[in-house]
């Protein structure tokens, strides 16, 4: 079957008891049981529950994967993985990734003793100098965020086999419409199902797929004994939005890439970051790991006023009237956000500077509104901005 028929059917078949078109929500905490000792399938909703195993068979198959596990959130989701490792052991990242994955890498894990570096990922010759006889784990994100930076990902699988080492990809930007990290070598997918898997502003949640039955075990063993799985309510939701993604992504896909075009040729915008530009570094690398499409997050940075590009962009994104001014992404409705301050306040400031996010960067997240109104409300707000610049700086 093609991706966007089991969306609709894999995990989702009709009730057998009812005839249902539609699987029935399950909200049961408990399970009742034949014997003592002796389980069924379900007994206890921590550790399986019917509509959360729904979505996971369905997530499984999209993404490739022997199985899935659906997490309370994206964070929960990696925070899983991170356990895997003991004291002593190191993770090698990206460096161009969420700021909660920094703060939980950098902040976090290293209380239980592992060690964690960042690296440009799109440098391979870097990632392989990076890698110790310590390192388990390299995590990479593509799409970066926020700066939409491209990583190899079957380059990076072919490095981490050769290191032994596990290779786990941040697939919530691409989401597996557009790339299928298990298919080029991955070993474990991660997603926040809170953007688009999910699409509506309206849940909560994580998954990781794995296409080795052994580490899935592992996984499951950590998030049973912690607790952190995606409430059945949410899993409802979200196998709902799925059955729709492909035809999301390809329209916010098509409308980003114009946008995207719009901000390039805008006198007062410097930079913008789009792997669909052809002068994007990871432009071609992005057309054959992306399904000849380059996701709906678009980054820019606008020309700086008088008073610094952190107060332009500031004024920027405080100025549209269409895109919400809201931290997440990847919903119908569009969302602008300044990383600085918002999604990447948890780097170090010298940290994200290294690292190339600086204080001017305005982030998009294109939804599903009409290109049109779009454009011409960036258009109003760098207008706006610009022009309160000057006058502040004047007063």
């Amino acid at each position: 079957m093609q991706f966007r028929t089991r969306a609709i059917h894999v995990g989702q078949e009709p009730d057998p008891q009812t005839g249902a078109a539609v699987p029935p929500l399950h909200l049961a905490s408990t399970y009742v049981q034949h014997h003592a000792g002796e389980w069924r399938e379900f007994d206890y909703s921590r550790s399986g529950n019917p509509t959360r195993k729904a979505l996971e068979t369905t997530l499984g198959s999209l993404e490739s994967g022997c199985g899935a596990l659906a997490f309370a959130s994206g964070m929960a989701a990696i925070h899983c993985v991170t356990m895997l490792f003991e004291s002593g052991d190191a993770i090698l990242a990206g460096s161009d990734i969420y700021g909660g994955t920094y703060r939980l890498l950098k902040k976090i894990v290293g209380r239980a003793g592992l060690d964690v570096t960042l690296v440009a990922t799109t440098d391979l010759g870097r990632v392989e100098a990076a890698i110790t006889p310590r390192t388990r784990l390299l995590w990479i994100e593509t799409p970066g965020n926020p700066l939409l930076s491209i990583t190899d990902i079957a380059a990076c699988a072919e490095l981490a086999a050769r290191h032994g080492i596990l290779l786990g990809v941040d697939n919530t930007f691409a989401t597996p419409v557009l790339t299928r990290p298990l298919e080029l070598g991955a070993d474990i997918v991660m997603h926040s199902a809170t953007k688009y898997l999910g699409g509506h502003t309206d849940l909560l949640g994580g998954a990781l797929v794995v296409k080795d039955p052994k580490l899935l075990e592992r996984l499951y063993f950590i998030q049973n004994a912690t607790g952190a799985v995606m409430g059945p309510l949410e899993c409802f939701l979200c196998s709902r939005a799925l059955k729709t993604l492909e035809l999301r992504i390809r329209e916010q896909c098509a409308t980003a890439e114009r946008i995207a075009a719009f901000l390039a040729d805008h006198p007062r915008v410097k930079r913008v970051y789009y792997p669909g530009l052809v002068d994007h570094a990871g432009h071609e690398l992005a057309a054959r790991q992306m399904a000849g499409l380059y996701g709906a997050m678009v980054s820019f940075e606008p020309e700086g006023g008088s008073r610094g590009d952190f107060e332009t962009a500031r004024r920027l994104v405080e100025s549209t009237r269409l895109f919400h001014l809201a931290v997440s992404l990847g919903a119908v409705e569009s969302l602008i956000e300044q990383p600085a301050a918002m999604s990447h306040a948890s780097y170090d400031r010298e940290d994200r500077l290294a690292h190339g996010i600086g204080d001017g960067l305005v982030r998009l997240s294109i939804g599903l509104e009409a290109f049109e109104d779009l454009r011409d409300d960036v258009a109003q707000a760098l207008d706006r901005s610009v022009h309160d610049s000057a006058l502040g700086a004047k007063i």
